[in-house]
């Protein structure tokens, strides 16, 4: 496995000054029904100007241990990115690789590979570059088609997201987006709802399925609340969320 440039970033600089291109923002998952809190993400992304390069993610449960660790780099697509996903609770694993102009997606011990797109893909966080690259587009009331990768699946499904409208949480104005399946399954199939700042266009709410298994295997349904803005970071505290062991934990404990 190559080097990560996040890890090369904060060895160079771990004692320099706060990098304004590094930014961290946290996000609480509860319960849908109960809004139990189930565990935290801890977001750590590297940007060159409005462009994102490279995502850590630290998945920790409601004591503090953190269980599963996501890393993302945009530098070949900023909308279906290449990531990996680990979960020491069940030693899953699940992400997108690329070699030359082919991909693969994995999930558990199952590979495949990614068939060219009908419509643009998407993968992961990429999800966040797709909305707002269309969001001006979304806001007319011009429903995007996407091909979402799904690697449970093993494949790319077809999506469409539509706006649902200007709402508020709290004292902040927020766009809101729905993500369903496309044709007959949509009309069945569960969907995403996500709250973006109006102003500043950051996520700030995520209602659906998550990539965190629970217990059993299954995909947790969680909402995602990012209460507070992105902040610049020193890359010390990124070097120390790349190399934190991960450890078993129970969600919501």
């Amino acid at each position: 496995m190559r080097p990560s440039v996040l890890l090369l970033v904060a060895l160079a600089g771990a004692s320099g000054p706060v990098l304004a291109d590094l930014r961290f923002v946290e996000g609480e998952a509860r319960d849908l029904a109960s809004g139990q809190l189930l565990y935290r993400e801890q977001h750590w992304i590297r940007s060159d100007g409005a462009a994102p390069l490279e995502r850590l993610v630290l998945y920790r449960c409601p004591s503090g241990i953190a269980f599963a660790r996501k890393r993302v780099d945009y530098r070949r697509s900023r909308t279906a990115p290449e990531f990996s996903f680990e979960d020491v609770r069940s030693d899953y694993r699940e992400g997108l690789r690329r070699s030359g102009a082919s991909a693969s997606v994995y999930s558990g011990a199952k590979t495949a590979a990614l068939p060219a797109p009908t419509g643009t893909l998407v993968a992961d966080a990429g999800f966040d570059e797709f909305l707002r690259a269309r969001w001006d587009a979304l806001a007319a009331g011009r429903p995007q088609p996407l091909s979402f990768v799904v690697p449970a699946f093993g494949r790319a499904l077809g999506f469409q997201v539509r706006s649902a409208g200007r709402a508020r949480l709290g004292d902040t104005p927020v766009e809101t987006f729905r993500l369903k399946l496309d044709g007959l399954l949509g009309a069945v199939a569960p969907s995403l709802d996500v709250a973006y700042d109006a102003r500043d266009r950051s996520l700030r709410r995520f209602s659906g399925v998550t990539n965190v298994r629970d217990d059993r295997g299954r995909q947790v349904k969680a909402r995602i609340d990012f209460a507070d803005p992105a902040r610049a970071v020193a890359p010390a505290a990124l070097q120390a969320a790349g190399a934190e062991p991960l450890a078993r934990c129970t969600l919501g404990s």
